[in-house]
């Protein structure tokens, strides 16, 4: 599995044209059609922060929001739904570790 497949993995439903998403894989510095390294936590945190951006440009977009048809669901209960996943996203990168020993806190006083 490469990152684009991953990518689409995660964002399941949400189609965006292939071009699309090799763009908002490079913004966070993943090479689209390169292996997916599962073992690696920053991989991993790179494609979620990718599937965020992308879930953040699509609730920007009124005019896809509009074309969304789902199963009964209305416009703004997708939008709920959207913000909550957006949501959730931040909380789950916020707390992810990556492959570099960096420490999460900062001195204040030296």
């Amino acid at each position: 599995m490469n990152n684009l497949q991953r990518l689409q993995m995660e964002t399941k439903g949400i189609e965006l044209s292939q071009q699309e998403l090799i763009v908002y894989l490079s913004e966070s510095g993943l090479v689209p059609h390169e292996p997916y390294n599962a073992s690696s936590p920053s991989a991993k945190k790179s494609i979620y922060q990718t599937a965020l951006s992308m879930l953040e440009s699509v609730g920007n977009n009124p005019e896809y929001m509009r074309n969304v048809k789902m199963d009964d669901m209305t416009v703004s209960e997708f939008h709920e739904s959207l913000l909550n996943r957006i949501d959730g996203l931040e909380k789950k990168i916020r707390t992810m570790k990556t492959d570099t020993n960096q420490s999460d806190f900062f001195m204040l006083y030296v």
